[in-house]
């Protein structure tokens, strides 16, 4: 496994605000990118991270919540429901939170690494990782849905310890 470099808004690569494209079979080749994109995560002290964020324009995802790791290919949404306000921020924006709305229950399907069709049920911080990734797949970042006039800079540390920020979705 490696630990993969993270696309930042920054360095303005489309990979970021493009839709990436489905992964026409889970073999080995997606496989070491889950896994370097857990590591990648891990290292970064990440919920989620998408594959485009990694400079991968495939739709793959990996998150992170309550010591459980979920690893998917072409994730959708098969139902939402509720609502839920918090801040969030994102690896590939670093420095930035904000305050957005999402659901707070969601079921998603997509594959796993065996290539087998999974769904992942949550709500709370998971229903809102599997949002922010998902929007990271189709070249949406957090910044384009943050709720009016709370997008602000932070300091890395203060980023950390906000309470109740997801900095590093």
């Amino acid at each position: 496994m490696a630990v993969l470099p993270i696309v930042l808004v920054s360095d303005h690569n489309d990979v970021l605000t493009t839709k990436a494209i489905r992964v026409p079979r889970v073999d080995d080749e997606i496989r070491r990118l889950m896994d370097d994109m857990v590591e990648t995560m891990f290292e970064a002290n990440g919920v989620g991270l998408a594959a485009p964020q990694v400079g991968v324009s495939l739709r793959v995802i990996v998150l992170r919540v309550d010591n459980q790791i979920y690893q998917l290919a072409n994730p959708e949404m098969v139902r939402t429901d509720g609502d839920q306000t918090g801040f969030e921020g994102c690896l590939s924006v670093p420095g930035w939170v904000g305050e957005v709305t999402r659901r707070m229950r969601v079921v998603a399907k997509g594959l796993n690494r065996h290539g087998k069709e999974v769904r992942v049920k949550g709500d709370g911080l998971l229903a809102r990782a599997v949002q922010h990734e998902l929007d990271h797949l189709d070249g949406i970042l957090f910044t384009s849905r943050v709720n009016e006039g709370t997008l602000r800079e932070v300091e890395p540390a203060e980023e950390a310890e906000e309470p109740g920020v997801v900095s590093a979705v």
